[in-house]
This record gives structure tokens, C-alpha cells and sequence, in this order.
């Protein structure tokens, strides 16, 4: 199960519904979900958790510059997360090794 390999879930405002937030809560996993605007009682969230969000929102969107990623040339799961592991070393690679 998914769950037990995760300690929260970081999503935007999307998905801040009650049914979801009583499912993460039944898996013992932390809703790191902003409240929406029309919410009548806000729920908090982390923040410094949240911020996380942007970081993985960027590399999927680098990750997506590569034709291949994006459009699933591949037709095995394990050609495709194979790519991604090469694309992912690849992004990797300039911040790990100084020109």
C-alpha cells in the first residue's frame, strides 16, 4: 500500500475536499492542502512543507521538456522510468559537478 511509504501529501488548493482529507487521515498521512477560499472554517496547513510542492511542480515541468517523457513513447513502464531516470541524472549532473 501506498500509505505506508509516505508521511504526506502535498497538493494545492485542488484538492482540499473533506472526503480526501478523511481518507489521508485514515492512512495515517499528513494533508499538507491549503484551504480553498469558500471554505467556511479553514483548516492550517505546514508551509514549510508546501513550499516542497514548488520544487517537485518544477522538475516534473523539466522533466516534460523532453519530447519523449511527455508523450510516453515508450511502451513498457520500465523503458519509460528508465528515461526518466537518465533525464532525471541528467538535470542532476550541473549542480553536482562545477564547471
Amino acid at each position: 500500500m501506498i500509505a505506508d511509504k509516505i508521511e504526506a501529501l502535498l497538493a494545492d488548493k485542488g484538492y482540499d475536499a473533506d472526503a480526501i482529507r478523511e481518507e489521508l487521515t485514515k492512512a495515517d498521512v499528513e494533508a499538507v492542502i491549503p484551504a480553498k477560499s469558500n471554505r467556511r472554517e479553514p483548516i492550517a496547513h505546514d508551509r514549510e512543507k508546501y513550499r516542497w510542492r514548488n520544487l517537485v511542480e518544477r522538475l516534473f515541468n523539466k522533466l516534460k521538456n523532453w519530447r519523449r517523457i511527455a508523450t510516453r513513447y515508450d511502451k513498457t513502464k520500465e523503458s519509460y522510468l528508465g528515461f526518466v531516470n537518465l533525464v532525471s541524472v541528467l538535470q542532476w549532473i550541473p549542480f553536482v559537478h562545477e564547471a
